[in-house]
């Protein structure tokens, strides 16, 4: 039956001949509703993900890859402050932010997209909740490597959940999420865990962050608060 795909920002898409509806974002918006706003979320280092053991995995980590340009500090800049900052350096080794929400503290641990850094980014899969994958909607001629990589990253692992984030959605020639899709192949991960994409955006310097970046963030809270 295919992966087991929530489709957020399109109605419907196809994956391996079944009908895969969108993400129901009121469920997770009426758990919150009367709590009040939570509290602003805030940049820090975090820790190093220790070495578990086989098996076991330790610490709060959600763990960000994807190729070099892909927009993942940016992105996860807007997802702490939920302002747009766009002029951000790439990321050469390791990047750590801590958001913080009314109900936990999650520690993001991304690693740098450059190909003398992707050697290192299976290790670590073992001692993280939560695979966010960033990839450039308007990048196609490295969509198949982005594909390649993400495939292999999860070959040994049927369980970690997944969520793609099909990122610079407001570029021309970007490609919508049900292409996304297609181009990474995702209906062939596999159908014991859960996955989700999304596509998302950060507008102008300076803005607020835009209802699919919130939408993001919602999944993704929602997920670490169900892996604890």
């Amino acid at each position: 039956m295919g992966s087991r795909l929530r489709l957020c920002g399109a109605a419907l898409a196809m994956a391996g001949g079944a009908a895969l509806a969108a993400w129901a974002w009121a469920r997770l918006r009426g758990r919150g509703a009367g709590r009040g706003e939570p509290p602003a979320p805030r940049l820090g280092p975090v820790p190093s993900i220790g070495v578990a053991p086989q098996g076991k995995r330790q610490g709060r980590q959600i763990l960000v890859l994807g190729l070099d340009g892909a927009g993942k500090s940016s992105l996860l800049q807007a997802l702490a402050t939920n302002q747009v900052k766009r002029s951000l350096a790439p990321t050469e080794g390791f990047n750590a932010v801590c958001i913080a929400t009314e109900e936990s503290q999650m520690e993001f641990l991304e690693i740098g997209g450059s190909e003398s850094l992707r050697s290192y980014w299976k290790m670590y899969l073992p001692q993280v909740l939560l695979l966010i994958y960033v990839v450039d909607s308007a990048d196609h001629a490295r969509l198949p490597v982005a594909k390649q990589l993400l495939h292999q990253l999860v070959e040994n692992n049927s369980t970690l959940p997944v969520v793609v984030l099909a990122h610079k959605q407001d570029l021309e020639g970007a490609y919508c999420i049900t292409d996304i899709h297609d181009a990474l192949a995702l209906s062939d991960i596999g159908d014991k865990r859960k996955m989700f994409l999304i596509g998302t955006h950060v507008a102008e310097d300076g803005s607020e962050i835009s209802s699919s970046m919130k939408d993001a963030k919602e999944l993704i809270a929602e997920l670490f608060l169900e892996m604890q």
